[in-house]
């Protein structure tokens, strides 16, 4: 076997502008699909753990008839003395954290300018707020505050806001009715996610409970787990009537549904390319064919037979594949690298808080993906050179001989 690789390096020597030519196209390619493929995982990746630790968590205990859509604080729709209800669960050896949320509808107003937003009250202390102590400037609320607010980063540039500044903050109560009062902003926030960010303001649970009228209650318990696997153990555990237990999976299944979808969509993008890369290599096989017609009806004539001369071409599309793919395998392993540390920017993508992106995403290439990415390469580049190599091998000695 040996000697059909000495060969096939001696054949691919002969023109080696093409077969270099050959190979960066392969490189090329391959560094691409590797690139797009970790492009791909960090997407989803984020996608997945951002909106986890900022929407959804990985359960969230609900009243039986609350609808999340409407933001509603009436109290048949809130869960009652909901601190103690979260102090139960997080006591659960697989809870990392679990915490009350009320959520009401508001508007803050300040100067001319006026935008909607969600209300979130939170118990500041808890480790799930983690994600909202990023801040920009300022320092984050504390329980017993009651004149002030933690705001989005975008939101606050959006109202002309710094950290001292008064704003106005409308809320729709429990009995249906409006109440205003002025907050001072203690902090400002970024997350990383801008969309998420400029629709969102932090209150003290127990100031936003009374300056909405929520009393006692809390719209869910925002749980989450020190293994998301374990959300339905977790889940069947804490069931209870006149509450419904939803885990990250019901929470978020557009979400779900996209990420395992997303390995179909990656493997047509990496057929249409290696298609076209493959081609390449068929074509610089096709033209040694064309040019060698005399050596191999020389190579036939003295006894070389049709499957050894299938396996001198192959070998010669091997050492193309190897080197292109090893060299491309490289720089997209090298790419991945960089741009899983600087990330990729893209700001506002305008996405719903069901699947919810950063402003930057960064590439995360899995060990499992670039080897399946190499050895798809490898196959498909080895199996269109076939097609030239049986060509070859199907040439009458006689004709060859009298080929140019």
């Amino acid at each position: 076997m040996m000697n059909y690789f000495k060969m096939a390096y001696r054949n691919l020597g002969r023109h080696r502008r093409r077969s270099i030519l050959s190979g960066l196209a392969l490189a090329m390619g391959t560094a691409l699909l590797m690139f797009i493929a970790a492009f791909f995982q960090g997407e989803m990746r984020s996608s997945m753990e951002t909106t986890l630790r900022l929407n959804s968590g990985h359960i969230q205990v609900q009243d039986a008839d609350y609808d999340p859509d409407k933001l509603s604080v009436a109290w048949e729709y809130l869960i009652e003395n909901p601190e103690q209800v979260a102090a139960q669960i997080e006591a659960i050896d697989q809870v990392r954290a679990a915490t009350p949320r009320l959520f009401a509808s508001g508007i803050v107003s300040a100067l001319d300018e006026s935008i909607g937003v969600q209300i979130m009250g939170i118990v500041p202390d808890s480790s799930a707020n983690d994600p909202y102590r990023q801040l920009v400037s300022g320092e984050f609320i504390t329980a017993d505050d009651r004149e002030g607010i933690v705001i989005g980063y975008p939101l606050a540039e959006s109202l002309g806001l710094k950290v001292g500044d008064q704003l106005n903050l409308l809320v729709n109560t429990s009995e249906g009715n409006v109440d205003e009062q002025k907050f001072a902003v203690r902090g400002i926030f970024s997350t990383g996610t801008t969309a998420y960010d400029k629709g969102i303001v932090l209150l003290p649970l127990a100031k936003a409970q009374a300056f909405s009228g929520a009393g006692n209650h809390a719209s869910i318990i925002f749980i989450l787990l020190k293994d998301r696997e374990q959300a339905d153990v977790v889940a069947a555990a804490i069931q209870g009537s006149g509450y419904q237990v939803k885990t990250w999976t019901e929470l978020n299944e557009l979400l779900v549904l996209v990420n395992d979808f997303s390995n179909a969509y990656l493997m047509i993008i990496n057929l249409i390319i290696l298609g076209v890369t493959a081609t390449v290599i068929v074509n610089t096989l096709l033209m040694s064919v064309f040019e060698r017609t005399r050596e191999i009806g020389i190579l036939s004539a003295i006894g070389m037979k049709g499957r050894q001369v299938v396996t001198l071409f192959l070998a010669e599309a091997s050492l193309l594949a190897s080197g292109g793919i090893t060299f491309g395998s490289l720089i997209g392993w090298a790419l991945s690298a960089y741009f899983g540390k600087v990330g990729v920017y893209f700001g506002d993508l305008g996405i719903s808080n069901d699947m919810l992106l950063q402003d930057r995403i960064y590439t995360y290439l899995t060990l499992e993906s670039a080897v399946n990415l190499i050895i798809t390469a490898f196959i498909i580049t080895v199996l269109a050179s076939l097609y030239p190599a049986r060509m070859a091998s199907r040439m009458e000695p006689v004709e060859a001989l009298h080929g140019n």
